[in-house]
């Protein structure tokens, strides 16, 4: 996983602490869907790395290193992929969570 989808990761859950995710501090929905479907690709992907664990390499590429760097990028892809397709539902609560909490700090909700 990129440095930057593990922050976005880490913003978008630190959303259930009260603070709305600076990613998606507009109140563009487009945005905030954007960053909604990104957290789920990201948890998709670390749900899906557990896919590889115990494949042995065959010849020539022989496994190591750089196999395993391949195969957490093929999980994120993967995680990308899936998300984009309309994911598992993840990115729509998470949506709605964050629309939430946008209404709730600028006093729209009781």
């Amino acid at each position: 996983m990129t440095s930057a989808m593990a922050l976005q990761a880490s913003t978008a859950m630190h959303a259930g602490t009260g603070k709305v995710p600076n990613l998606a501090k507009s109140n563009d929905p487009a945005r905030i869907r954007e960053v909604a479907q990104e957290f789920e690709a990201v948890f998709l992907a670390q749900m899906l790395q557990p896919m590889f664990a115990g494949l042995g390499a065959e010849k020539p590429f022989g496994g190591g290193m750089a196999e395993d760097m391949w195969r957490s990028m093929l999980a994120e892809e993967y995680g990308k992929s899936i998300a984009a397709a309309g994911g598992v539902g993840i990115a729509d609560e998470v949506a709605r969570e964050m629309l939430k909490m946008q209404e709730l700090e600028q006093g729209l909700l009781p």
